[in-house]
C-alpha cells in the first residue's frame, strides 16, 4: 500500500486481540501489554503514556480503532529507523549509535550531553537504549525543541 499501512483487516484483528477488555478502546496497560522492545521486555510506561497522549484526540487516555492504526504506523516507522541505527544488530543504541541518529536528525550536542541522554534512557545501564527508550527520548527531545 502506497500509505504504509497494513489492510484494514489486519489491524481490526490486531485491535480486537489488543483490547482485551473488549471496551473499543485500548488503554495505557492494554497497549504495553501489545508492545514488545523485540527482547520480550515490556515497552518503558513513560513510553505508552506518551504515546497515548499523542494519539488520543478525545483525551480519554485511551485510544480507538483509528487512533490505534495511527499509532501501528508511528511505531513501525520508528522501528525501521531504529534498526537503521543499531549498526551491529544488537537490539539496542549503543551511545555512539544515539550519537548518529541525534545527528542525523540535525541535532548538535556536547559528548556529555550524549552521557546525560544515555543516563537517562539507558534503563538497564548496560550502555544501551532499548527500542521504547530510542522513541521517548526522539520525543523528548523533538518536543523540547519545539519551545
Amino acid at each position: 500500500m502506497a500509505t504504509g499501512m497494513p489492510d484494514g483487516n489486519f489491524l481490526l484483528t490486531v485491535f480486537q486481540q489488543v483490547d482485551k477488555d473488549r471496551s473499543g478502546a485500548i488503554d495505557a496497560r492494554e497497549l504495553q501489554s501489545a508492545l514488545s522492545n523485540g527482547n520480550f521486555t515490556p515497552f518503558n510506561p513513560e513510553t505508552i503514556k506518551l504515546m497515548i497522549g499523542m494519539f488520543d484526540k478525545k483525551g480519554s487516555g485511551t485510544i480507538n480503532f483509528d487512533e490505534f492504526g495511527a499509532v501501528w504506523k508511528y511505531v513501525t516507522d520508528w522501528q525501521q529507523c531504529f534498526r537503521s541505527f543499531d549498526r551491529d544488530g544488537s537490539g539496542n543504541i549503543s551511545k555512539d549509535e544515539l550519537k548518529t541518529a541525534i545527528t542525523t536528525f540535525g541535532y548538535r550536542f556536547s559528548e556529555k550531553f550524549y552521557d546525560v541522554l544515555m543516563q537517562r534512557f539507558d534503563r538497564t545501564g548496560r550502555g544501551g537504549v532499548y527500542f521504547d527508550d530510542f522513541i521517548q527520548c526522539c520525543i523528548v527531545l523533538h518536543v523540547s525543541d519545539s519551545f
